[in-house]
């Protein structure tokens, strides 16, 4: 299976009312509006194929990108791979999702988030937030430094209202993701979601809101999944 003829099995996936969708969402050319579900699709065909996943991303096609982080081995990627992913994310469903989920699977994850949120660069400093909310989820908690999340969830609550907008939302999502999947930090997230309160962020042409980080736990918690890990970031 060679990038090219998946490009044009995707271009004939490819709906204008999802197109629509997406651009509201900030999506831009090129890309062919394919369902994610039809993505996932072909993910379950291809299962792991890196040598297409890396030609597959290189194509600048948005749909292409997602699926290339579906299909990627992550233990491959090299620090260089990540860093050269995320500069051609161009759009948050790339750079807050394909490239933080393969990054939070790599051997450089945890690193690199701590490195990307320091950027002033708005969908670096996001992707950061969103590989530490995605390490949280799939690494067991022995593997986790806890005093280090506690400085974090600090360093939420003092500062996300004075960040960019992507990053705002990338912080509210790791209070969340910290909540629900570390047990031990569970009371102590809900603190600092009552703290921060509503976080303001300005979702577009679209009718998203933002999670409220307290009645979000709540609802995990009381479904009683609070600390039941993921075995992967992807979805």
């Amino acid at each position: 299976m060679t990038a090219m003829k998946i490009v044009g099995e995707l271009k004939s996936l490819g709906s204008d009312s999802i197109k629509k969708v997406l651009m509201k969402h900030g999506a831009r050319e090129p890309f062919f509006g394919v369902k994610v579900e039809h993505l996932k699709k072909i993910q379950k065909r291809i299962k792991v194929d890196h040598k297409l996943a890396l030609e597959l991303y290189d194509t600048g096609i948005s749909d292409a990108m997602y699926l290339a982080g579906l299909i990627a081995d992550d233990a491959q990627m090299t620090k260089k791979d990540l860093q050269r992913w995320l500069d051609q994310a161009y759009w948050y469903m790339l750079s807050e999702c394909t490239v933080p989920w393969v990054a939070a699977g790599s051997k450089f994850g945890h690193e690199l988030a701590l490195e990307w949120i320091e950027s002033k660069k708005e969908h670096i400093a996001a992707a950061g937030w969103t590989t530490l909310s995605s390490l949280v989820a799939i690494k067991d908690d022995a593997e986790l430094d806890m005093a280090e999340l506690k400085k974090l969830l600090a360093r939420v609550q003092k500062t996300i209202h004075q960040q960019p907008n992507r990053v705002r939302y990338a912080m509210n999502g790791f209070v969340i993701s910290v909540g629900c999947y570390v047990k031990a930090l569970t009371p102590l997230s809900i603190a600092t979601g009552k703290q921060i309160g509503p976080t303001q962020v300005d979702m577009g042409e679209t009718e998203c809101r933002v999670p409220n980080v307290v009645e979000y736990i709540e609802k995990v918690r009381a479904r009683g999944s609070i600390g039941k890990k993921r075995k992967t970031a992807k979805c």
